[in-house]
């Protein structure tokens, strides 16, 4: 292995193992030490390759971010509709949850309120999310009423969001968090009623939307 080849390596091994640490220990336990044993190096590599604990911190929010959305983006790609995003979520919220990716959210979100650098990384690695959410209203509201009036951009970030709050939240209150969820159903269910109109009722729904606008 080249030199380049091995401090790369070295990189994505500190890179997954504060992901570990943070996730299992929590940030209050993510040290260079603790880190450097998760990833199976010395941890003096910590301070050669990112500068700082800090550093290598904002840099795993950022790789973690790119690794999940990756894995999930060609089957947000494939929704069509309202429900299939939420039958979506849900399935990408027990997996996430079950692989430790919640709980290392919640750790880095908590950190990044005490430790500036975190937050930057932080909000960089949820707006790869909600750029992928963002393409997905934007195809299923395209021939909808509601895409007239709806800002996708706005409603990817309220989406974005709403899951991360629900994952905390299922941490403390999973009935909570399940009626959450079925309150979403609910709405979507509704959506999909007025995507079944047909023209003359759209006509009609698109009238009183706009006049509710102006009001």
């Amino acid at each position: 292995m080249t030199g380049s080849a091995a401090g790369a390596d070295t990189r994505t091994k500190l890179l997954q193992g504060a992901l570990r640490t943070l996730a299992e220990q929590g940030i209050a336990k993510t040290s260079a030490r603790s880190v450097a044993a998760s990833a199976g190096v010395n941890q003096a590599l910590v301070f050669y390759h990112f500068g700082s604990v800090d550093e290598l911190l904002a840099a795993a929010c950022r790789y973690g971010a790119e690794q999940r959305v990756a894995r999930h983006r060609d089957r947000l790609a494939t929704v069509t509709t309202l429900a299939e995003l939420l039958k979506c979520g849900r399935e990408l919220h027990e997996e996430e949850r079950a692989g430790g990716h919640v709980a290392f959210l919640a750790q880095v979100l908590a950190g990044a309120q005490t430790q500036p650098r975190l937050a930057p990384a932080t909000a960089a690695g949820l707006d790869l999310w909600t750029a992928e959410i963002e393409k997905a209203l934007t195809r299923i509201l395209a021939d909808s009423p509601l895409g007239e009036f709806t800002d996708p951009v706005g409603l990817a970030r309220a989406v974005t969001g709403s899951f991360v709050g629900l994952e905390l939240y299922e941490g403390v209150d999973p009935a909570g968090a399940g009626s959450a969820f079925a309150a979403l159903e609910q709405l979507t269910e509704l959506a999909g009623v007025l995507d079944e109109l047909g023209p003359v009722a759209r006509r009609a729904v698109r009238h009183r939307l706009r006049r509710t606008g102006r009001t």
